[in-house]
Protein backbone atom coordinates (compact mmCIF):
# COMPACT_ATOMS: atom_id res chain seq x y z
CA UNK A 1 0.00 0.00 0.00
CA UNK A 2 1.47 3.02 -0.62
CA UNK A 3 1.14 6.23 1.71
CA UNK A 4 1.42 9.78 1.67
CA UNK A 5 4.58 11.05 1.98
CA UNK A 6 6.02 8.48 0.22
CA UNK A 7 7.88 8.53 -3.25
CA UNK A 8 6.02 6.66 -6.06
CA UNK A 9 6.79 6.12 -10.08
CA UNK A 10 5.03 6.97 -12.83
CA UNK A 11 4.08 4.49 -14.98
CA UNK A 12 2.83 6.04 -17.71
CA UNK A 13 3.40 9.12 -19.89
CA UNK A 14 0.99 12.93 -18.77
CA UNK A 15 1.76 14.75 -21.93
CA UNK A 16 0.16 17.74 -20.96
CA UNK A 17 1.84 18.51 -17.17
CA UNK A 18 5.35 17.54 -18.92
CA UNK A 19 5.66 14.70 -17.28
CA UNK A 20 7.34 11.09 -18.43
CA UNK A 21 6.98 7.60 -17.15
CA UNK A 22 9.69 6.89 -14.99
CA UNK A 23 10.02 10.15 -13.35
CA UNK A 24 9.66 10.65 -9.26
CA UNK A 25 7.03 11.77 -7.28
CA UNK A 26 5.84 12.31 -3.95
CA UNK A 27 1.94 11.47 -2.47
CA UNK A 28 0.93 14.73 -1.03
CA UNK A 29 -3.05 13.44 -0.27
CA UNK A 30 -4.67 9.77 -0.97
CA UNK A 31 -8.21 10.02 -2.42
CA UNK A 32 -10.65 7.18 -2.45
CA UNK A 33 -9.29 4.99 0.27
CA UNK A 34 -6.10 4.59 -1.91
CA UNK A 35 -7.91 4.35 -5.11
CA UNK A 36 -6.20 7.69 -6.35
CA UNK A 37 -3.90 9.64 -5.73
CA UNK A 38 -2.19 13.16 -5.46
CA UNK A 39 1.33 13.47 -6.07
CA UNK A 40 3.95 16.21 -6.45
CA UNK A 41 6.60 15.84 -9.00
CA UNK A 42 9.90 18.44 -8.46
CA UNK A 43 12.63 19.67 -9.93
CA UNK A 44 15.91 18.69 -8.03
CA UNK A 45 16.29 22.38 -7.13
CA UNK A 46 13.12 21.99 -5.30
CA UNK A 47 10.42 23.40 -7.31
CA UNK A 48 7.38 22.16 -7.80
CA UNK A 49 6.93 21.05 -11.63
CA UNK A 50 3.41 19.47 -11.25
CA UNK A 51 0.54 18.16 -8.95
CA UNK A 52 -1.63 15.89 -10.81
CA UNK A 53 -4.28 13.36 -9.20
CA UNK A 54 -3.72 9.93 -10.56
CA UNK A 55 -5.28 7.04 -10.45
CA UNK A 56 -3.70 4.26 -8.51
CA UNK A 57 -2.99 2.06 -11.71
CA UNK A 58 -0.57 4.93 -12.97
CA UNK A 59 1.90 5.00 -10.46
CA UNK A 60 4.08 2.19 -8.47
CA UNK A 61 6.00 2.28 -5.14
CA UNK A 62 9.64 3.33 -4.96
CA UNK A 63 11.79 0.02 -5.60
CA UNK A 64 14.91 -0.91 -3.14
CA UNK A 65 17.44 -1.21 -5.69
CA UNK A 66 16.39 1.66 -7.79
CA UNK A 67 17.83 5.08 -8.70
CA UNK A 68 16.79 8.33 -9.86
CA UNK A 69 17.51 10.02 -13.49
CA UNK A 70 18.06 13.29 -14.18
CA UNK A 71 15.72 15.09 -17.04
CA UNK A 72 14.95 18.31 -18.02
CA UNK A 73 11.39 19.22 -17.56
CA UNK A 74 9.77 21.35 -20.22
CA UNK A 75 6.11 21.38 -19.87
CA UNK A 76 4.75 19.97 -23.61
Amino acid sequence: MIHEHERVVLKRDIPDEGLRAGDVGVVVHIHRNGMAFEVEFLTLSGDTAAVVTVEKTMVRAVREKEITHAREYAVA
